[in-house]
């Protein structure tokens, strides 16, 4: 009895004991379950990584273009301050010019102001002269001469300082008395001196500039000048060429057409805007301008230095091959090679004759005058 009761007590002690190895049993089927669930995971695993890669490389291609595009926006700004300021710069050199031209026209009306106040003078002088009529002749001649002499002075008017001795020459030979014969002399080589000058046409040379003016505005830019495409004959293939052959061959034709060379033998056109374009034509009309103002005053330096900067504008410009430019480009050319340089006599000895004449009647006495 005892030893069975003894059994039973036992035996639950051993099967209490008996559960440890269980947990070695489960954990065998838990490792295909893993495995199974990182294979499912490792696509997923890299389609996010080739995901995130095309994220990453399309963020950095679009960071480039952006800078890309910075950069030439930047470049693109700095041309347009460039070109305002080469535009302010042109229309502050127009502005001297035209400030420059008002300064020697102000110059011209003191001149004008001051003959005009002497003419002025002349005429008080006139009215208080002697009633006698050989001063009051002496008074006009002398008056005449004058003007003329301050015109040829002024304006180089060659021909009216002729006209005006020749005048005072005929008026003192038409009087019966001999006194006038030294005045005559003075006149008569003045006379000389006057037409031994060469003859220029100012009025001429001033048509000219002007109508050189007027064309500027018509006159064609060199960067709106378009070549003309010279037709080249096509390649023909033979009669009996494969069909392959055949539509190479215009294949060929048709690219040929969409390139063209061509020659320039003088340097590129300079790319203007149009407000620049503005402002060149007028540069150069103040050049012409200029130009005439320094022919009328016989200055040579200014007008041939005007005319070689409106010709170096209209050759670097302007399409020197259009009949207008050319002439235009000649007419300047032509204009640049006359003398104006040219060293003009004074009509000093004929005012020093008259005026001598005029002091030594007043020395004599009444009396003695006839």
């Amino acid at each position: 009895m005892t030893e069975e009761s003894a059994k039973p007590a036992s035996s639950p002690s051993a099967e209490s004991a008996a559960p440890p190895p269980a947990p070695e049993n489960a954990a065998a089927p838990a490792a295909p379950a893993a495995g199974r669930t990182a294979s499912r995971l490792s696509p997923w695993l890299l389609l996010g990584l080739v995901v995130v890669g095309l994220f990453a490389w399309q963020w950095f291609e679009t960071r480039l273009r952006l800078v890309e595009t910075q950069q030439e926006l930047a470049r693109r700004l700095a041309e347009s301050d460039l070109a305002a300021k080469e535009s302010r710069l042109l229309a502050k050199q127009a502005q001297d010019q035209v400030t420059a031209l008002q300064t020697r026209l102000g110059e011209l009306d003191a001149r004008l102001a001051e003959s005009q106040s002497q003419q002025a003078a002349l005429e008080n002088l006139y009215q208080d002269l002697a009633r006698n009529r050989d001063e009051w002749a002496l008074s006009e001649i002398e008056q005449g001469v004058t003007l003329a002499a301050q015109q040829l002075q002024l304006a180089g008017n060659v021909q009216g300082a002729v006209m005006a001795l020749q005048a005072a020459d005929a008026r003192l030979g038409a009087s019966p008395l001999p006194h006038y014969i030294g005045l005559r002399k003075a006149f008569g080589r003045d006379l000389d001196r006057l037409k031994a000058v060469p003859q220029i046409d100012l009025p001429g040379m001033s048509v000219r500039l002007e109508s050189v003016v007027t064309a500027i505005d018509a006159l064609p830019l060199a960067i709106d000048v378009r070549p003309r495409a010279e037709s080249a004959p096509p390649t023909a293939a033979a009669p009996d060429a494969p069909a392959w052959q055949l539509a190479l061959l215009d294949a060929w034709n048709e690219m040929k057409g969409l390139v063209r060379i061509q020659r320039f033998d003088r340097d590129e056109p300079v790319l203007l805007a149009p407000g620049q374009v503005f402002f060149l034509r007028e540069n150069l009309k103040l050049r012409l301008l200029s130009a005439r103002l320094a022919m009328l005053a016989r200055d040579q330096w200014t007008f041939r230095n005007e005319l070689k900067a409106a010709q170096a504008l209209l050759e670097r410009h302007f399409d020197v091959r259009d009949k207008s430019v050319q002439t235009a480009v000649g007419a300047l050319r032509q204009l640049g090679g006359s003398e104006l340089g040219i060293e003009l006599p004074t009509l000093n000895e004929s005012l020093s004759a008259i005026r001598s004449f005029r002091a030594t009647r007043e020395r004599e006495p009444r009396g003695g005058r006839k």
